[in-house]
């Protein structure tokens, strides 16, 4: 399917990869609307430490061991991406601190990997999500974009319908959302997502300039220190659990004993991931649907490469050498 610039497109979801989208599609010159119910910033996306850590990732997240290349190459994006929008990219590196035993496992996986057995890397970085996420909208806006509130409930080419009852034209539809996307309604290709609950601690701390990884649990600097992040697969409540954060606190005292985590905020957000680990990206079965869904947590990581090959599809150009693992299809062919 292409479209012709000028094309009615609507997305649906405001998190990194709606607003990435909205940026590069308006700029390409397709009449774009984002339609997202929350308040801007109010996401996983916004909730999230904005990690670009292709090396960290692969590291310590069992379903991404796998893609350290695709990550890299996304990775390699952002320089220019973040310049274009004066996006500050903090490129301070990792350090891997903990036990001598779980930094041999560490080392074991390094090598794994390729790469040398080392107490950092230089490989991984980081933005601050939420003024992230304004940068991105603003210039999407100013590129003739506009983001309204509500949430699409139904999509036919050419009529797509909101859940308050408004009926809107449009040619396209990018489904970007997180949890919402999952029961097939508007992809049947979603129903292999599943929830990703993800709770992180925020407290007022000065730790230097390089995220630190122990065992369980990341420390962040940059707007008050993120400690994260839970990971409960098969959960999609907002709801701050105690419980599930005790491992995070205990996890960031044995590195840091001196930090006040009595006083941590927590916030809250859902991701979905697919059984891969890569999002989906492409035509959907539905007619007039594209998926760009399902990140896992590298939604942040993955933005710009995403929003590329999804202009790149609604041009009938070629979406480039990662279409076909990210391809929106693949769980049914493989089941098929």
């Amino acid at each position: 399917m292409k479209l012709h610039s000028g094309a009615r497109i609507a997305v649906a979801g405001a998190g990194a990869f709606g607003s990435a989208l909205a940026l590069r599609l308006a700029r390409a010159g397709f009449k774009l609307t984002v339609f997202d119910p929350a308040a801007p910033g109010d996401n996983a996306s916004g909730v999230a430490a904005g990690m670009l850590a292709p090396v960290s990732e692969a590291l310590f997240d069992p379903a991404s061991r796998g893609h350290l290349s695709i990550m890299r190459r996304a990775r390699d994006l952002w320089p220019a991406f973040a310049d274009d929008l004066g996006i500050t990219l903090a490129r301070a590196g990792v350090r891997f601190e903990g036990s001598d035993a779980w930094r041999g496992q560490v080392g074991e996986r390094l090598a794994a990997l390729g790469l040398p057995d080392a107490d950092a890397t230089a490989e991984d970085w980081r933005i601050e999500a939420r003024p992230a996420l304004a940068s991105m909208r603003a210039a999407a806006q100013a590129a003739g974009a506009r983001f309204e509130a509500g949430t699409v409930e139904a999509f036919a080419p050419g009529v797509l319908t909101l859940a308050d009852g408004r009926v809107e034209a449009f040619d396209a539809l990018v489904l970007a959302t997180g949890p919402g996307a999952r029961a097939g309604r508007l992809a049947p290709e979603t129903q292999a997502l599943a929830p990703i609950k993800g709770q992180i601690l925020r407290v007022s701390a000065e730790t230097g300039d390089m995220v630190v990884r122990g065992e369980g649990v990341y420390l962040a600097p940059g707007e008050g220190l993120a400690i994260g992040a839970t990971m409960e697969t098969g959960r999609d409540d907002l709801a701050p659990d105690a419980s599930a954060t005790q491992g995070l606190r205990a996890a960031a005292w044995a590195l840091r004993p001196e930090l006040d985590l009595d006083a941590a905020k927590v916030e809250v957000g859902v991701r979905v991931t697919t059984p891969d680990g890569l999002p989906l990206v492409g035509w959907s079965r539905a007619p007039g649907v594209l998926l760009a869904v399902g990140a896992r947590r590298n939604g942040w990581l993955f933005a710009p490469l995403v929003a590329d090959m999804v202009a790149a599809y609604l041009n009938g150009d070629n979406p480039g050498p990662d279409a076909v693992v990210m391809d929106a299809r693949r769980f049914e062919k493989s089941e098929s």
